[in-house]
Order: structure tokens, then sequence, then C-alpha cells
């Protein structure tokens, strides 16, 4: 019976290993989603399409 408990130990750490990642990762990606600031780039003031360029739906700077 040891070597049974001893297996459950190791899935149950192994699941929680992983959701621990998950959650990290997650949390990763939100945090640089607010800290990081993209620059300005330029882009058509006015509505509409010119030769490929687009216009910000809303600009920032």
């Amino acid at each position: 019976m040891p070597a049974r408990r001893s297996r459950r130990w190791i899935a149950l750490a192994l699941v929680a290993a992983t959701i621990a990642v998950f959650i990290g990762a997650n949390a990763h990606l939100i945090y640089v989603a607010f800290v990081s600031q993209p620059d300005c780039v330029p882009h058509l003031k006015e509505a509409g399409r010119e030769d490929g360029a687009f216009r910000a739906a809303e600009a920032a700077c």
C-alpha cells in the first residue's frame, strides 16, 4: 500500500505544480500587459484609408 500512496502524492504534486505554473504564467502576462506602454506610431488622423494606412481606433498620443 505505501507504493500506491506514494504514487498518489506524486500525482497530486505534479497537478499542483502544473496549476501553479499556469497561474504564474497568466499573472506574468497580465502584469506585462498593464506595465508596458507601446510607443506612438504614425497613423492617419482623419477617418478613412489612404495608401494602405489605417486610422487608429483610439489614439493615445
